[in-house]
């Protein structure tokens, strides 16, 4: 049991948790939530409780939390983790066959250096998931160009016309 946790230290072992291959889904979820007990804030407590369930293929149950992260405000406690969930969260929505939802807060997403291009890749497969093959195409296309050394003109002009 964990008591009276600064919050480096309690940072410092999720991030130990996270980084444990040796521990199992189930593992990982019951240390999580010893671990959540004396987080720093419910949000992010929340938020590393629903990233757990989520690893471990329990949609619905990380859906719940990623909501109660948010309804304890996550994006004010914890910028950077708040745009993560967004990622989780919407595939999260994506596996629970919420495809919509999960389009409309990719879409949405704001750019944040936390997470790069994994809105748009997500949105991608989102967009796939709900059929929109072209659409889904166009945004990964998107989201990979700033990558390139070059053809940056050719790749942008190809990907509008997926959709055009």
């Amino acid at each position: 049991m964990v008591t009276g946790l600064q919050a480096d230290e309690w940072e410092r072992r999720v991030a130990a948790l996270w980084a444990d291959e040796s521990v199992d889904d189930a593992g990982r979820t019951t240390r999580m939530r010893e671990l959540v007990e004396h987080a720093p804030h419910p949000a992010v407590g929340a938020f590393e409780l629903g990233g757990a369930f989520d690893s471990g293929g329990q949609e619905a149950e990380a859906d719940e939390q990623y909501a109660a992260a948010t309804a304890a405000g996550l994006a004010d406690v914890d910028p950077d983790r708040a745009a993560r969930m967004v990622v989780q969260h919407a595939s999260t929505l994506r596996n629970l066959g919420r495809v919509d939802e999960a389009i409309t807060m990719l879409d949405t997403a704001p750019e944040h250096p936390a997470t790069g291009a994994a809105p748009r890749v997500f949105l991608a497969l989102a967009l796939h998931s709900a059929g929109r093959v072209d659409e889904a195409l166009r945004v990964a296309i998107e989201a990979v160009e700033p990558t390139l050394p070059r053809y940056h003109r050719s790749v942008r002009a190809y990907a509008a016309a997926l959709t055009s």
